[in-house]
């Protein structure tokens, strides 16, 4: 089991009264205004409860999203590949887990320090990597390797990931039929898809296109993980003054309505199938015209929407540990460490992108082994300073040892000072050398996880099912 981050300390964005108006906002938009909905069939399920609908507008109403938050499932255990219990997510509550990427647009090679793309040989890296490092309980699998054929880049990537990782894997599809292929793959590992439903150890990803709009690829998407009961995260990504308006509640609200929808559409599928709340409300910046990954507002409003989701008591998935920068350089190092600090302080459950750069282009291995070191720093501040109790103030102690004695040799310090946190990568020596240690022992960690890190192998019948299955798709 892991238990990841243990939160004692908390900030709070939003009262509770404020959360009320964004909701209030967000069941206004899709009552009143609407939403475009794409796909035949999904029309014809929100017809048929009560929805209005207008062409491919649909009006939905009040009672219909509070039927759907009845029955959607309010927390959610994730499995390990072997089946073993791995992540309990609960709403609200005091774990948080990480992910990073198993492949990207470009990789910032570690060994070479240049950014280039990514390539189906890399997955196995980072997947190593990732099962290796104790603070990363998930990878995305997305489908992005160059030297693939775009038609099955979706499908060989789940392949490998799953061959060479023993954790979570959040995928996601580059089309609907591609989706239909992933259930089944996973479902070979999981020895059946009963066994997937009972046990998941893979959830599956899709967005809307905001401003509130679900075209066919999304609402099949949902459909698809509804019908097979596989956790879905439904995440729209806004940029304010772009695809959202630049005021942060407006922006929660809409992006608030646009999960809702989708919830909706999951619990008018099956009742009870899993969902989880993602949201990535960030900034156009006018200066450049992108999407910033490392915007204080985004993280702001990722913590903002994470007690959303708190308040409806579903899981939420959040963003951190990323950068707008290109390289692991000041700007990167941070915006992560910023990221994480926000991210580890909300109440956030599962976060993705954890050493992705230059706008979500590429995904960097020594900066998932450098969040993976401020993650467990940030675990003892999430802690806090625990109870205060006569044992903990120890009284007796500081009286016994008097003004200007030392605790050095107490017994007292001796069987606590462990409690204090130790960084693998940063050094606190009397001396310190002339230039700096901290990408060697990076480096380092990533040499151990590839040379000497062992991924549990599958049991061969199912290795020869997914061999079976690769050679179909490569032809």
């Amino acid at each position: 089991m892991s238990f990841g981050t243990n939160r004692q300390v908390f900030f709070e964005i939003l009262s509770r009264e404020n959360i009320v108006k964004i909701h209030e906002a967000a069941l206004h938009l899709l009552s009143k205004s609407g939403s475009r909905v794409g796909g035949q069939r999904a029309l014809e399920l929100f017809a048929k409860h009560g929805a209005k609908i207008d062409g491919d507008l649909v009006r939905i109403s009040e009672e219909m999203v509070n039927k759907a938050l009845e029955t959607v499932p309010k927390s959610l255990n994730l499995y390990r590949r072997d089946g073993t219990p791995y992540l309990e997510i609960s709403p609200g509550g005091h774990q948080v887990f990480y992910g990073t990427h198993s492949d990207q647009l470009e990789i910032l090679d570690p060994f070479t320090g240049q950014a280039r793309p990514f390539l189906r040989q890399d997955n196995k890296l980072m997947c190593q990597l990732a099962s290796y490092l104790e603070n990363i309980s998930f990878v995305l699998s997305v489908g992005m390797s160059s030297d693939v054929k775009p038609e099955i880049q979706t499908q060989i990537t789940l392949l490998d990931t799953l061959r060479n990782f023993d954790k979570v894997t959040n995928f996601s599809t580059n089309d609907v039929s591609s989706l239909y292929d992933c259930v089944e793959i996973a479902s070979i590992v999981a020895g059946g898809l009963k066994n997937l439903q009972e046990k998941p150890f893979v959830f599956n990803y899709c967005e809307p296109i905001p401003p509130r709009t679900h075209p066919v690829e999304s609402t099949e998407k949902l459909w698809i993980s509804a019908e097979n009961r596989i956790p879905v995260v439904y995440m729209p990504y806004s940029m304010m003054g772009g695809t959202s308006p630049m005021s942060m509640p407006a922006s929660l609200a809409q992006g608030h309505s646009e999960f809702l929808m989708g919830l909706v559409l999951t619990q008018l599928i099956s009742p009870g199938a899993p969902i989880i709340y993602g949201h990535m409300p960030s900034i156009l910046d006018m200066k450049t015209t992108v999407g910033s990954y490392g915007a204080y507002e985004f993280h702001l409003l990722v913590a903002a929407g994470a007690e959303i989701s708190s308040y409806l008591g579903i899981p939420f998935y959040g963003t951190a540990g990323c950068s707008d920068a290109k390289f692991l350089d000041e700007q990167a190092v941070t915006e992560l460490t910023m990221e994480v600090m926000s991210t580890t302080l909300s109440k956030a459950n599962l976060i993705h992108d954890i050493g992705v750069l230059d706008h979500c282009n590429s995904v960097a291995p020594e900066a998932v082994v450098l969040c993976d070191d401020l993650i467990e720093g940030l675990k003892v501040y999430a802690r806090g300073v625990g109870p205060v109790n006569e044992e903990t103030l120890a009284l007796p102690l500081i009286e016994k040892i008097g003004p200007g004695g030392s605790y050095v040799t107490e017994a007292h310090t001796a069987k606590r000072f462990r409690s204090v946190f130790y960084s693998k990568l940063f050094s606190r020596k009397m001396k310190n050398p002339d230039k700096s240690e901290v990408r060697e022992k990076i480096l380092a960690t990533i040499n151990k996880a590839v040379n000497e890190h062992v991924v549990p192998a599958l049991d061969k019948p199912i290795l020869d099912d997914l061999a079976k299955w690769e050679k179909k798709l490569l032809g």
